[in-house]
């Protein structure tokens, strides 16, 4: 009986393991028999922003800023307005991004800098977590190099030192990736160490720069150069952008500009910031141009998103951005630290200008670029052909062990009407009815037990499935 066990569970998962096979084959346009007729790879672009918020595009509702390009690409994509970065600060998004598994379970739950030195003199002392991404963790990059794919990384990397670079994780091509989260400064030559207590700072592989020029530009020129070396064959890009992350440096011209917009009752009012998303848009208009005019735009997927959500602190006195309607801003697990615009242009399958309100989060473009649920994430193809379907998941995870000017240590859940919240310094909760709620000013926990107290057990039973790092108390760490 053991045998017939053993046997029928092997055989159920060669039988997934060739269906899994023939998914991902057939989601890049490769079918998996021998002697059937070859489509063309689909190639695939990711544009990701650095601390962009939920509502800095016009097509999420800015009101002072100006996307024209991203508008566009709105309506030619289908719009996710219930998008969720799986961490709300940069590092281990991204690493979610790369690997579909969520950062409790990577173990990697802050950025780089900060993921080492937790500090010793709060009420609750947070963990010390993997600054770096584990080289065995298999990226997409190294998924799609192995089938043949071209695959460059240009922009912020922010996922360890040099032996952790793109290179180390699937990446031919590596222009400007490193462990810094921020530039010392968007001119050129992109260095100096006037900021980051007085650390040297630059960005590699610029070379032959000029005076007046702006990273955000140089860096679209070099991804432009590695899709015109490669595009003889299928390609992988990552477009890493570090706008709109402080230091808030917009084109003088952009702030003049965004200046004599401003007035009373506007949500967004820092013109600079202005400036840089302004510049940010026109970068991605400069890649989607080049790839309607050189023929690729009909096999290339094209993915637009942020890294977490608006940062809402200071930039030389004056506040970097809003999230508004949405709370709070970069580093709380409220939705404005959490909440990213994400679009996605899926040639033959997605809906142009469709708009999806199902909740999804980074860890799913994994499973996605891959054509099958894989890790913590769940393929999104079936919601770029119908908007209305659901996703066979009830509820999203989100945990931060640690301290930041917007929050101290607190974990999350999210089902589709529900976000509760649970503060690790005390066990405080917190529960909004999102859809009644969406700024999140209603706290019902005490007026809603049973279903603070559900989601609190669905939370913490997630939290040890994950290994989820915790807060200890100063006594414990001795």
């Amino acid at each position: 009986m053991l045998k017939s066990s053993i046997s029928v569970s092997r055989t159920r998962r060669q039988s997934n393991a060739m269906l899994s096979r023939r998914r991902f084959l057939s989601s890049l346009g490769i079918s998996s028999f021998a002697g059937a007729s070859l489509q063309p790879p689909l190639n695939f672009v990711f544009l990701l922003a650095d601390d962009l918020g939920w509502s800095d595009l016009s097509c999420y509702g800015a009101d002072l800023h100006e996307t024209p390009n991203l508008d566009a690409f709105a309506r030619s994509a289908v719009r996710f307005t219930n998008a969720y970065a799986a961490a709300p600060v940069c590092s281990p998004t991204r690493a979610s991004f790369l690997t579909g598994k969520y950062p409790a379970r990577l173990q990697m739950t802050t950025w780089h800098e900060a993921a080492q030195t937790p500090p010793l003199d709060k009420p609750v002392i947070p963990p010390k977590v993997r600054d770096a991404l584990p080289l065995e963790e298999v990226t997409i990059a190294e998924l799609l190099r192995r089938r043949g794919y071209a695959t460059g990384h240009v922009g912020k990397w922010h996922l360890g030192t040099a032996t952790h670079y793109p290179e180390a994780q699937g990446y031919d091509v590596n222009v400007g990736g490193t462990l810094w989260g921020a530039p010392q400064t968007y001119w050129y030559p992109y260095t100096g160490s006037r900021r980051y207590g007085g650390e040297f700072r630059y960005v590699p592989g610029l070379r032959n720069g000029r005076p007046g020029e702006y990273l955000t530009d140089r860096l679209t020129d070099e991804a432009l150069e590695f899709v015109k070396a490669v595009s003889n064959r299928p390609f992988y890009l990552n477009l890493w952008f570090h706008t709109p992350h402080t230091p808030i440096e917009g084109k003088p011209a952009y702030v003049a500009q965004f200046k004599e917009k401003l007035r009373p009752g506007l949500h967004h009012t820092n013109a600079g910031y202005a400036a840089m998303v302004k510049s940010l848009d026109e970068n991605v208009g400069r890649v989607l141009r080049y790839l309607d005019e050189s023929g690729l735009a009909d096999r290339t997927v094209v993915v637009f998103a942020s890294d977490n959500g608006g940062s809402v602190g200071n930039f030389d006195g004056q506040r970097n951005t809003t999230n508004f309607p949405l709370r709070s801003g970069k580093g709380s697990l409220y939705e404005g630290g959490l909440r990213v615009p994400f679009m996605m242009r899926w040639p033959g399958l997605s809906r142009a200008g469709a708009t999806c309100e199902e909740p999804i989060v980074s860890n799913d473009l994994h499973a996605t670029v891959l054509g099958a649920d894989l890790h913590d994430g769940l393929n999104l193809q079936p919601l770029l052909r119908d908007q209305v379907a659901r996703l066979a998941r009830e509820e999203l995870y989100f945990h931060y062990p640690h301290y930041y000017e917007t929050t101290t240590p607190v974990s999350a859940i999210r089902t589709r009407r529900w976000k509760l919240l649970e503060y690790l310094e005390d066990n405080r909760l917190e529960l909004y009815d999102l859809p009644a709620d969406p700024a999140e000013s209603n706290n019902v926990a005490a007026s809603r037990p049973e279903i603070a107290n559900d989601l609190r057990e669905r939370l913490h039973k997630w939290r040890v499935s994950v290994n989820a790092p915790m807060p200890t108390s100063p006594k414990m760490r001795g």
